[in-house]
């Protein structure tokens, strides 16, 4: 004997709230993740310190690991006018490394294409020409609707960068203090002098 065929439930009104419910909880989670682009499920970041990214090796980053330093952020290039100033960055790291600073170098094509090499090539070139040791990452957007969620925060109150090797100073609480752009060189005094008081802030 053939079992029998239940009839097909036929969806009404009624029985369709909780289908409609469920679809439109995950649309609102979709939304909501989607929406914040920044730290999963968290939302906006209130510090830069809550934000990850990728190293120049494509490992995962989380920026915590500097939460209490004063950080300055520059977007770099290797084929610009301006990429002599990576020996700079260097000396200022090597100088203030000890007293709470850390230079975050993020690689950018954003500016006249002079960052087209892999980061294989950016660290090779780096390391070889201007024995850079601060921490480098992977090649990121520094503008428009894509840029990332590091430059996302960085640029809300104080603007995109205009060219390569333009900087951003954020204090120990993850706050972006100040922007210099490219023709501040590191060893300017106003950028010292912005640099030695973030550190004294408690």
């Amino acid at each position: 004997m053939a079992p029998s065929l239940s009839a097909p439930r036929v969806l009404t009104p009624r029985n369709m709230k909780p289908f409609i419910r469920i679809a439109c909880g995950a649309w609102a989670f979709f939304l909501g993740v989607a929406g914040s682009g920044d730290v999963l499920g968290k939302g906006k970041p209130m510090s830069f310190f809550e934000l990850a990214t990728e190293s120049i090796d494509h490992k995962p980053t989380q920026l915590s690991a500097w939460q209490g330093k004063v950080a300055l952020v520059v977007n770099t290039a290797s084929a610009c006018g301006s990429t002599p100033q990576y020996a700079g960055l260097e000396t200022l790291w090597k100088e203030y490394e000890s007293k709470g600073l850390v230079v975050l170098g993020f690689p950018s094509n954003d500016f006249g294409g002079q960052e087209p090499g892999t980061e294989a090539e950016i660290k090779t070139f780096c390391s070889t020409n201007y024995h850079v040791t601060f921490p480098m990452f992977a090649k990121v957007k520094t503008k428009g609707p894509d840029k990332s969620p590091v430059y996302r925060f960085l640029t809300e109150t104080l603007g995109e960068p205009k060219w390569n090797f333009h900087k951003y100073l954020v204090g120990k609480d993850g706050k972006v203090i100040r922007a210099f752009d490219t023709r501040v060189q590191p060893d300017d005094s106003q950028l010292r002098a912005a640099i030695d008081e973030a550190l004294k802030a408690h």
